[in-house]
């Protein structure tokens, strides 16, 4: 690999994490897609090739390309890249497979160019992909991706994200349903409004999970993820979610929820061998309704983005 040409992994992520809708995401670790950048000596960026899923080579269509197009209307000189994506997230998992491809762009760039732009400008141009997938411009996947571990988007105006501590002992466990939900229409089912009664519960569970990242408070964690506002509504649009969520409870989950926008089921559990049996309650659910399925446990990933080296 050249100094003009970089491989990188860019992990899959889970966004909202229950109680933070639009501002709360989290890196996983083993989970992502593949990417090469190299430079060329033409201005701007193309697309060159992507395996695994049929996705558009329009840059401005593509949400890797879109990304790179904003970091290279801000960047101070002229320079070309050229993008190949091997894309292992599935469209519409609710694992940030559009953010995947948007970030890792990014953050590879910004490598071959001796890296100008800092993380938050980096997420601000990724946003900008993720505006091209689902119409919004949101930075929940985006974050962690870049950041890794947990990150809080504090505020999107002006874009202020803040990197939160990972416990040790904290695992992640995703079931993705083979069905597609598209984050577009998922929003679409979003209410508007809420009550302020459901406002200051999920303002509270928000509050309790940061304290208990911090604190590394398990139980504290585990209280805290409850989504009074999003999941009643979205859960509705995925097979089995009562019952795979009731499973992961008793298998020893510290709490289970929609992985993003949807199908993608989430859990948090302490410790690989609760983990292992949280997945294992999963799977049995879903074989037992008799729904195809993918099964990850992971790490809380904290490097997020990183390079390659053959």
């Amino acid at each position: 690999m050249s100094k003009d040409e970089i491989k990188i992994f860019c992990p899959a992520t889970i966004a909202n994490v229950s109680c933070g809708f639009d501002v709360l995401g989290l890196a996983l670790d083993g989970v992502g897609d593949e990417m090469v950048v190299r430079k060329t000596d033409q201005r701007g960026v193309s697309i060159k090739k992507i395996t695994g899923q049929d996705l558009p080579l329009d840059p401005q269509k593509n949400v890797a390309g879109a990304a790179v197009l904003a970091l290279l209307d801000a960047y101070d000189g002229d320079a070309g890249f050229e993008i190949e994506i091997d894309k292992r997230i599935k469209p519409g998992s609710g694992i940030g497979s559009s953010a995947a491809s948007a970030a890792g762009a990014v953050w590879a760039v910004n490598q071959l160019l001796g890296n100008p732009f800092t993380k938050l400008q980096l997420v601000a141009f990724a946003m900008q992909g993720e505006k091209v997938a689902s119409g919004v411009a949101h930075a929940d996947n985006v974050a962690p991706a870049i950041y890794g571990g947990f990150t809080l988007v504090r505020s999107y105006h002006p874009l202020d994200v803040v990197a939160l501590p990972s416990p040790k002992e904290l695992y992640a466990i995703v079931i993705h349903p083979q069905i597609e939900i598209k984050t577009a229409d998922s929003r679409k089912v979003i209410k508007a409004n809420i009550s302020l009664e459901k406002g200051i519960k999920q303002w509270g569970n928000l509050a309790g999970l940061v304290a208990g990242l911090f604190t590394e408070d398990y139980d504290l964690i585990g209280r805290s993820l409850e989504d009074h506002i999003i999941e009643p509504i979205r859960s509705i649009l995925i097979p089995g979610f009562d019952d795979i969520k009731a499973a992961s409870m008793a298998a020893g989950a510290l709490g289970c929820g929609i992985s993003g926008s949807g199908p993608s089921i989430f859990a948090l559990s302490k410790r690989s061998d609760k983990a292992q049996n949280v997945a294992a309650a999963m799977k049995d659910t879903y074989q037992k309704l008799n729904v195809d399925f993918d099964v990850h446990v992971s790490k809380i990933n904290i490097e997020g983005i990183k390079v390659i080296k053959k």
